[in-house]
């Protein structure tokens, strides 16, 4: 099924050119004034929603735990920082703290979260490489063999042609 070309010259060309473009401001005047429709009746449930979100206690932590926000440290949380500040109020209530009161657990929430906010993905990298570094045997034993193998010599300043040192006199 191919359509046939209603146009044959120069006239006819040019009319068609201005008859798409007048078509295609239609169709972008009617896709606006759709999208602000929609945007008019999404605008009163989400001013609802977004009250009722605001009113909810712990909800705006829990959103903060999964935003790109800046943590209570300065530096961007990463995925080991999210995990520590939702794991450690977890485990030192569910372990150590089982008939401790609300007031003791909400302290213990703060007092982690803000302890937490210290310790990132890097920090933990760089305790560890210390702590590898104090284990690792140092190699500074020079075997027997190698202390009288004379150096290489290389040519630095050509690196083309015939090299500098294998002239002779």
């Amino acid at each position: 099924m191919t359509k046939q070309s209603k146009i044959h010259n120069l006239a006819e060309l040019k009319a068609e050119i201005t008859r798409l473009k007048v078509l295609k401001n239609e169709q972008e005047a009617y896709l606006k004034s759709q999208m602000t429709l929609l945007n008019h009746k999404i605008e009163t449930p989400m001013r609802i929603f977004n009250v009722v979100k605001s009113n909810v206690p712990g909800l705006n932590m829990i959103t903060g735990l999964f935003s790109p926000a800046k943590n209570s440290g300065g530096t961007d949380s990463d995925w080991l920082t999210k995990v520590l500040r939702i794991g450690v109020p977890f485990v030192m209530n569910r372990f150590f703290f089982k008939k401790a009161s609300v007031l003791k657990k909400a302290l213990l929430l703060l007092a982690s979260e803000k302890a937490l906010g210290q310790v990132n993905q890097d920090s933990i990298t760089g305790i560890i490489a210390k702590v590898t570094d104090f284990i690792k045997p140092k190699k500074n034993k020079k075997r027997k063999g190698t202390i009288g193998t004379p150096p290489v010599v290389e040519d630095q300043v050509n690196e083309y042609g015939i090299p500098s040192y294998s002239e002779t006199y």
